[in-house]
């Protein structure tokens, strides 16, 4: 029996980040880079801007426009010939995203069955042997394997063991 992986899909698919921020920089004015975000959630460190992130977020096509993290597309392709991939996604976060999302997953994964698209809130309902995530809340009550993927907001973490890119999450499951 295949072993089966969940991937979160924002920060570790897909720069989500960046794009908020070229986004958040045009609307404001500002030059906030993701090291200034480093440790710390992009809401604590610009509280008084959350209105802005919001529509950000909640502008529709935004989660359809971003860019694919590297290598990504690469290794979950050979991921998906040895385990069964599950992509886990808290759309819940953001309901409007559903249709980028599902329209982004199947644009740039095609070959991963849209049966293994989960959105949800909380994790912990994701029954897979691992998932690979860069929030630690998710993957604190994570039943399986927690892996961290690493990410602007989740540095200096070190409650989970940590992936800093596709090819560490390649050498990790296909040795």
């Amino acid at each position: 029996m295949r072993q089966s992986i969940g991937i979160d899909m924002d920060e570790v698919l897909a720069d989500t980040l960046s794009a908020i921020l070229v986004e958040f920089n045009q609307r404001t004015g500002s030059n906030v880079t993701p090291e200034d975000i480093a440790g710390k959630k992009i809401y604590d460190v610009m509280p008084e801007h959350a209105k802005v992130i919001r529509e950000i977020l909640l502008e529709d096509g935004f989660f359809g426009r971003l860019d694919v993290i590297q290598d990504a597309q690469e290794v979950v392709k050979k991921l998906n010939e040895h385990y069964d991939v599950y992509i886990v996604t808290a759309a819940m976060d953001v309901p409007t995203s559903f249709h980028d999302k599902y329209e982004w997953l199947r644009t740039y994964f095609p070959f991963l069955d849209p049966q293994h698209f989960v959105f949800c809130g909380r994790k912990n309902i994701a029954a897979t042997d691992y998932l690979i995530d860069d929030n630690p809340k998710q993957l604190s009550i994570f039943k399986g394997k927690p892996l961290m993927f690493s990410a602007p907001h989740n540095h200096g973490n070190t409650d989970f063991e940590r992936l800093n890119n596709w090819r560490e999450v390649e050498a990790y499951f296909l040795k």
